[in-house]
């Protein structure tokens, strides 16, 4: 299998920023990482606080225990800077996702040309 195949596939399915790190590209694969592990970080914790908070109304008695009354909490939809927040923290980790597959492919189809990226020629010139 073609380098660029397994880094789209590593960028897909793992996570963004692994086909580089695949392709010894460390650091666009440690900012597409990191940034993707801030967003995710961010997502994940404000769905368990809300989650949380759902289960102590229920522990408190201010909700029954009651499907139709908890799937209505659940579904409410949050408001205000913390919701801009949390669009901005998805958009932010799909933009990730696309990039990683977008350029892991076109990194990956140079490596399998023989060829090297811009960065790479640059460092061989200045020898």
């Amino acid at each position: 299998m073609k380098k660029s195949i397994k880094a789209v596939l590593l960028s897909a399915f793992v996570f963004p920023g692994v086909g580089h790190i695949y392709l010894k590209k460390y650091i666009p694969g440690v900012v597409l990482v990191g940034t993707s592990l801030v967003g995710s970080y961010y997502v994940i914790s404000k769905t368990v606080e809300r989650a949380f908070r759902i289960v102590e109304k229920i522990q408190s008695g201010g909700v029954q225990l009651d499907v139709t009354a908890i799937t209505e909490l659940v579904s409410k939809q949050s408001t205000g800077f913390e919701a801009q927040l949390i669009n901005i923290a998805t958009v932010v980790i799909i933009l990730c996702w696309l990039i990683g597959i977008v350029d892991s492919y076109r990194v990956g189809c140079v490596q399998d040309k023989g060829g090297s990226t811009a960065e790479d020629m640059g460092r061989y010139r200045k020898k």
